[in-house]
């Protein structure tokens, strides 16, 4: 049994004007914040769906702003690439009308003027830099220098010209997370896209009776490949030929050495990063030196870059040796035109990857804010109701109030 007294029904008054004070302040805040909720122990299972939605959507707007850079960088790429496909074209050209016998010895100079004058723009896209300040055809060197070049007198020229050019970056290719757990790649090396020929390497030592001493690691084309202690020649160059490096291995049936030769026109890149393999069976030099310039003395190398090509077709136009420019020369230079076409497709295909990667964040970004909006924020019509009608019943409960406590002191006083 309850005892029923004064105190009581005030004290549950004042219990429920808290209470809905309570409420109307929680649905204020709500419209204040446009979220639905204002504790995670509102909704728990809901706070737990925010928390993770919302950290997903930070990762997809990253993801959308990486492929956009990578899509910006790419397209540079691309132009400079379209623009060098454009140069060697019309040194073509040079080549073609040079190599016809109808012009004089000082026709064949004025042409080697203007070949020398393109071949300098070449190296200028070569060395060309990117939004970020980075190299764009160095792999992932991204400062000083892609290319370097030689000075040098030849016969015919009144000054010095380019003599050589000389690969300063690497092989090695940046990457950056587009979606989750894929990457692109985006830097480039140029000694891949400015080459005309691919390389072959003929060591002249005998590698019949070869075995590696030791475990160890080489790196051929960027590629490691491992090495097993007792390994002879031809299981090197199984391996090599395994591991998805864009190099040939094979034994010479004459020298019984081992040779090397790239699948399309690229400078070879070898280094022994475990061990002296390569240096045991002659191909490069010790490990004081850096690749691509550390080939062996002893062995034999062929395969020309774009320059080279250039360079002896403006020599040969200085010599007026017409059977030569049309000859050879003109051959590397179809080569390298084919070359820089198809990187110049590998570019474009990556360059709309980029843009479809950034597309596909961006929808996924919008369908994630309709998640966060469904789980967290507020329905303004059902809030703006619920004020309403918790206003309504706080101003009825306070004039009930009032009326049952209307009466005071002075009401016994008289």
């Amino acid at each position: 049994m309850h005892r029923i007294t004064s105190a009581m029904s005030n004290g549950d008054l004042q219990g429920h004007l808290r209470l809905q004070e309570y409420k109307l302040n929680r649905v204020t805040n709500q419209l204040g914040t446009q979220q639905r909720l204002t504790r995670l122990a509102e909704d728990p299972i809901a706070a737990g769906h925010l928390v993770r939605y919302g950290s997903y959507l930070s990762r997809i707007n990253q993801f959308e702003e990486n492929a956009k850079k990578i899509n910006d960088k790419l397209s540079m790429a691309e132009g400079y690439v379209n623009a060098s496909l454009e140069i060697v074209q019309r040194v073509r050209e040079l080549s073609v009308q040079a190599a016809n016998g109808t012009y004089t010895a000082e026709d064949l100079k004025v042409m080697a003027a203007e070949t020398d004058q393109l071949l300098q723009e070449l190296v200028q896209n070569a060395n060309a830099i990117g939004p970020d300040g980075a190299l764009l055809f160095a792999g992932s060197h991204t400062r000083g220098s892609a290319f370097d070049v030689e000075l040098g007198g030849r016969p015919g020229s009144p000054t010095p010209v380019i003599t050589a050019v000389h690969y300063n970056g690497n092989v090695d290719s940046d990457k950056i997370e587009v979606d989750e757990t894929e990457f692109l790649h985006y830097s480039h090396s140029g000694d891949r896209i400015f080459w005309a020929e691919s390389q072959r390497l003929f060591s002249d030592r005998d590698s019949s009776a070869y075995q590696v001493r030791a475990d160890g690691t080489i790196s051929v084309a960027g590629v490691q490949v491992k090495l097993k202690a007792g390994d002879n020649s031809a299981a090197i160059a199984a391996k090599i030929n395994d591991s998805g490096a864009a190099v040939r291995a094979s034994i010479d049936q004459a020298t019984q050495g081992l040779n090397l030769e790239t699948t399309d026109a690229r400078q070879l890149w070898l280094q022994d990063l475990d061990g002296t393999t390569l240096f045991d069976l002659g191909l490069i030099n010790d490990a004081t030196q850096r690749p691509p310039y550390n080939i062996s003395p002893g062995a034999g190398v062929t395969g020309s870059s774009l320059f080279d090509v250039i360079i002896g077709l403006r020599d040969a136009m200085f010599s007026g040796d017409q059977e030569a420019i049309g000859g050879r020369i003109l051959g590397k230079l179809d080569q390298g035109l084919g070359n820089l076409t198809a990187r110049l497709s590998e570019l474009g295909a990556a360059s709309e990857r980029a843009a479809f990667n950034a597309r596909r964040n961006t929808m996924t970004a919008y369908n994630t804010e309709t998640r966060i909006a469904r789980e967290g924020d507020v329905d303004m019509s059902q809030a703006i109701t619920d004020m309403k009608m918790l206003e309504y019943v706080q101003q009825a409960t306070m004039s009930t109030a009032a009326r049952l406590y209307s009466h005071s002191l002075l009401n016994y006083m008289r």
